[in-house]
């Protein structure tokens, strides 16, 4: 038997400034699989990541909310890693790039890059906004792009041609901040010489770390020539300042991947671990990362080239994955799919898009579908349909028939014994990131379990003298093939996995004891362990992500540049007519505990009153709301939330500084209707 192999496995650093929504959700959901899969193989796989928590957007966002960047990026951590655990991903820690491991280890590769002679400094003009009184990062000047002449691209890289350059070259451009067009002023930057590890790169490009796709994309790097890389950043910034620059900090991209060394370097610390042993320029250890393909140009270049530069190893394999779209479109706000994770968990469990989304993942960069009707079409025929339907049919016939208990041999043993084989394929698909793959050879096998089973028809011979052992044969048989293939899912579906062990009271699944046959074995009456989902509830959800949208205007966009997100769509005036709007008295008002943003309304319409659950908590003191009318939604279809069911929705704007309900004119009376 080979040694369990050691892993470090990481996924990219979401930003510590905005919630988690389901665009995001897909490299946790592929990452935690891999490593999930990688543990119940034997081997030792540690999974780390952490919050993205430094960065000028941060700091303007803190500004906006009156509060410290520090409590900023707590608050937001808090919201991601509660998202993160209720989508059962798996970390082993999930930490900070505010912390003092990452200001040890930035400071660390810089001076070993810059005693190494890898770090330039020179004098550079730069585009500043004198309105905002400050330096403008790249992201946040927009213009036309130099290569092509698109419109709205912001000064780093254009998303149409995908031109990469400096602000500067920028054809009109206009601050973000503040509108007005910047002016240029000097200023002395510290500079990577990417250009110095162009023989390095190639080779460990075209060396089987990257898909075949990423890597042909580079090539048109080292075509051009790699250019130095700007690292630093003027004050005011929100990060740490470069040690021999005073009033200079690191850009935000340069100690955000080295938060993946902080990360695991704080596990290491309270593990016992050796982080030199995976770090060190000579591991043997496995290091992979999972990314979008929108930063890969940041991880399969300038990340490996400062690795190698400072002395540590570079990475074994760069895994990018596509941009998610919703029935076939970009995410969109007003149509109700730019869904938060919290949103969906909110009517969803976790495992309906684990499935899904392991479904069509493959090994390459190619954006991924969700598309809605297949989504409840794909987990209740897969799921309910197949894998479950092999348990339900054959539990009932044990527990009421044989008190509970397997029978001591299979029916047809080389039957079990051909799944089982097929184990091997499944795990190598695994492997190599192949998930739709390994799901459809799953499912397959499924679909024979469930032909085997109706052919051998137990509820049939159940009713004929002398055959009772057969029919313990023949369920017995069934429940273990389920077994074996909930063994191979549990990457997947952990915690259909977990009931599934306590429903067969068997010791935790594992890709080995999967083989061998539950025989002789007492188990547990079967309870459903997974149940359809509705299209309305899937409606409900829509409706919900909408009125987050509305609710939360002003207060839940992240800090930054403009553009980029659907906000709204043209209507007409029927579908306007379709909207109830109706003046509200607002009688109580009260905060909802667990909830930051809610306040919990009881509105009077005159002949009714509704609760409404509104997120302007941090806007207003309900007791000064008591008694003020208001506009709301009357028609709008009742949405179930944790706190207990939403009647309608209270009009609201948001100005970027906060958030502010509509009230109608003096002598409005509650139950008008707004016309």
């Amino acid at each position: 038997m080979n040694a369990p192999r050691r892993i470090l496995v990481t996924s990219a650093l979401p930003y510590a400034n905005g919630p988690i929504h389901l665009g995001h959700m897909v490299e946790y959901v592929q990452t935690d699989i891999w490593a999930r899969f990688q543990r119940l193989r034997g081997n030792q796989c540690v999974y780390v990541c952490a919050d993205d928590a430094h960065g000028t957007p941060i700091m303007l966002k803190a500004q906006q909310e009156d509060t410290t960047p520090e409590d900023l990026i707590y608050r937001f951590s808090a919201e991601h890693q509660r998202d993160f655990a209720d989508f059962l991903i798996g970390f082993d820690t999930y930490y900070s790039t505010h912390s003092e491991e990452n200001r040890e280890l930035a400071e660390t590769i810089y001076t070993r890059l810059r005693d190494n002679g890898h770090i330039a400094v020179r004098t550079i003009e730069q585009a500043f906004d004198e309105e905002a009184g400050m330096f403008l990062p790249d992201r946040f000047i927009k213009g036309e792009c130099p290569r092509c002449g698109a419109a709205g691209q912001y000064g780093d890289s254009c998303e149409v041609c995908g031109a990469t350059y400096t602000p500067n070259d920028l054809k009109n451009p206009v601050s973000a901040l503040s509108g007005s067009t910047p002016v240029t002023r000097e200023s002395e930057h510290h500079f990577f010489q990417l250009a110095d590890f162009t023989d390095m790169l190639r080779e460990w490009t075209r060396g089987g770390h990257l898909q075949p796709a990423i890597a042909n994309k580079l090539d048109e790097w080292f075509e051009t020539g790699l250019a130095d890389w700007d690292i630093s950043r003027d004050a005011p910034y929100w990060g740490f300042e470069i040690p021999d620059a005073p009033g200079k900090y690191f850009y935000v991209w340069l100690d955000a991947p080295i938060g993946y060394m902080a990360a695991h370097r704080h596990w290491c610390d309270r593990n016992g671990e050796d982080f030199d042993a995976v770090w060190g320029a000579e591991s043997d250890a496995e290091l992979y990362h999972f990314i979008g393909k929108d930063i890969a140009y940041f991880h399969t270049l300038f990340w490996p080239a400062m690795l190698h530069g400072a002395g540590f190893r570079t990475p074994d394999g760069v895994y990018c994955h596509g941009f998610l779209t919703v029935d076939g479109q970009k995410m969109s706000k007003s149509r109700g799919t730019f869904i938060k994770a919290r949103t969906y968990l909110d009517h969803l469990g976790p495992e309906y898009l684990r499935y899904y989304f392991a479904a069509k993942l493959s090994a390459d960069v190619d954006d991924l579908d969700l598309n809605l009707d297949d989504f409840i079409q794909r987990v209740n025929s897969d799921l309910v349909g197949k894998l479950v339907n092999i348990a339900s049919r054959c539990a009932g016939f044990i527990s009421k028939r044989f008190d509970g208990r397997l029978a001591g041999e299979l029916e047809a043993p080389e039957r079990f014994e051909e799944m089982v084989a097929a184990g091997e394929s499944i795990a190598a698909a695994y492997e190599r990131r192949d998930f739709g793959r390994a799901m459809r050879e799953i499912m397959d096998l499924a679909d024979d379990a469930n032909a085997w089973i109706a052919e051998r028809a137990p509820w049939q011979a159940i009713k004929e003298e002398g055959r009772e052992a057969e029919v313990q044969r023949v369920c017995t048989q069934g429940l273990n093939c389920f077994r074996t293939l909930m063994a191979w899912l549990k990457p997947v579906l952990p915690e259909t996995a977990a009931r599934t062990e306590a429903f067969l009271q068997c010791d935790p699944l594992d890709w080995d004891n999967a083989a061998r046959p539950l025989l002789d074995h007492e188990i547990a009456k079967f309870k459903p362990l997974i149940t359809r989902i509705e299209r309305t509830t899937i409606d409900t959800m829509l409706e919900q992500s909408k009125a987050d949208l509305a609710g939360n205007a002003g207060a839940e966009a992240p800090a930054g540049p403009p553009g980029g997100e659907e906000i709204a769509e043209t209507i007409n005036v029927d579908d306007f007519s379709k909207v109830d709007l109706r003046v509200a008295r607002i009688a109580a008002a009260e905060r909802v505990e667990g909830a930051d943003k809610l306040l919990r309304l009881t509105l009077d319409l005159g002949t009714e009153q509704r609760t409404v659950f509104a997120g302007i908590r941090k806007a207003y003191d309900p007791a000064a709301l008591e008694g003020r009318l208001t506009v709301m939604v009357a028609n709008l279809a009742p949405r179930k939330m944790r706190f207990g069911t939403s009647e309608g929705m209270v009009l609201a704007a948001g100005d970027g500084e906060g958030i502010h309900i509509l009230s109608p004119d003096s002598g409005a009376e509650p139950g008008m209707r707004i016309r």
